[in-house]
């Protein structure tokens, strides 16, 4: 019943993100001239690990001011004395409440919170705020599919009707305009760079589509749980949410858009005894006629340009171990043993370009910053 319902709703109806891209410059930086000088920034959430990563992407950004942290359960506590790791980070406030929070005094804001609570929260801030948001609550565009997966009916439909998706490198135009940022999940921003482009030119076929992901322990969030304690994680690995993972409809909505019909794909998550890193082995049939060469040159034009996206070397295998801390994907293609089948290898930082990272480089472009400002550190190995 789920798919069948998945298939009639996650088509959307905007303009396809390749559509859009063809008429914008490939620059990996912003060719616009910055709004103001710096921007006032509040994070709310700053006590998780996406937040923290904000917080250290923009100790690097000479554009950026943060003005406010907040943290319900941390809230006036130094922010060093929650991640000591940030001791350096001497200029930005004490964590306050959210309703403690001066918008007049804010001109941006990334919203690090849970899903359910961000739709509750946004939909109450004043209109003049730019908002990078790094929750699920405004990524599906059906309001039938959203409830559909994540169990209640979204809270701010109307909202959610002008979020743009912030896949970057797929919508760079869109995000410039925007006011309101759905900022990609993590396994959807793996899994998408490399499968768009390949659907989009119809090099790969829409069915049986099998993506094997892998995350680091970081993706689950900081908030304390039996299933993330040392004991439970460590030397192992284990799947969860098999068939139901609610990163599923993100990816099906992208690669519909670019299939231009409904596609579905069969998906598992696997938790890996790592703190960060995350790799997307996608199995895939190709078009007749269409060859593993023909698969590396798509990605290698579409991404040539790009500063984040890397296609490795024919027979070169990507590592999370060589994007740690950096806002880079790394890509590469592979010939299965099974005739017609592909085997797509990505891997992305899962805070970074799966999350923080990739929010600081949409709001770049949302405020007219050069889009790489304060994410061209390279990874950190070993």
């Amino acid at each position: 019943m789920k798919a069948s319902m998945q298939q009639q709703r996650v088509m959307g109806g905007r303009r396809t993100a390749m559509d859009v891209r063809a008429q914008a410059t490939p620059a990996a930086v912003s060719d616009g001239k910055p709004k103001s000088e710096v921007a006032r920034v509040a994070v709310l959430g700053a006590s998780g690990y996406t937040g923290a990563e904000v917080v250290r992407l923009s100790a690097l950004h000479s554009h950026i001011k943060i003005t406010a942290l907040t943290g319900e359960k941390q809230a006036g506590k130094a922010f060093s004395e929650v991640f000591p790791h940030l001791l350096s980070a001497t200029s930005v406030p004490k964590l306050v409440k959210i309703d403690d929070v001066d918008y007049s005094q804010i001109d941006a804001i990334f919203c690090c919170l849970p899903h359910a609570t961000t739709q509750e929260v946004i939909k109450k801030l004043p209109a003049h705020l730019k908002i990078v948001d790094l929750s699920a609550d405004f990524r599906l565009r059906d309001p039938a599919v959203y409830a559909e997966w994540y169990g209640h009916e979204h809270a701010a439909v109307d909202l959610q009707k002008t979020a743009v998706y912030g896949l970057t490198e797929l919508y760079r135009e869109q995000i410039k305009g925007a006011r309101l940022l759905a900022n990609p999940g993590c396994y959807p921003t793996c899994s998408q760079l490399p499968l768009y482009p390949l659907m989009k030119a119809n090099l790969i076929l829409t069915d049986d589509i099998i993506i094997d992901a892998k995350s680091g322990v970081t993706g689950a969030g900081r908030a304390a749980k039996e299933s993330n304690l040392y004991c439970e994680i460590a030397e192992g690995i284990n799947s969860y949410s098999v068939g139901k993972h609610r990163h599923m409809p993100e990816i099906e909505q992208g690669l519909s858009e670019a299939a231009g019909k409904p596609v579905l794909i069969s998906f598992t998550p696997n938790l890996i005894n790592m703190s960060r890193g995350m790799q997307c082995t996608s199995y895939v049939k190709m078009a007749p006629g269409v060859t593993v060469d023909d698969l590396h040159k798509e990605l290698t034009k579409q991404y040539e340009n790009e500063f984040f996206v890397k296609v490795l070397p024919k027979g070169v295998v990507p590592h999370t171990r060589h994007v740690r801390g950096s806002n880079f994907c790394l890509i590469s293609v592979f010939e299965d043993r099974l005739p017609g089948r592909a085997v797509v290898i990505s891997v992305i930082d899962n805070l970074v370009k799966g999350a923080s990272g990739q929010a600081m480089q949409n709001l770049n472009l949302m405020m007219g910053f050069p889009e790489n400002h304060s994410l061209q550190q390279l990874a950190m190995f070993p």
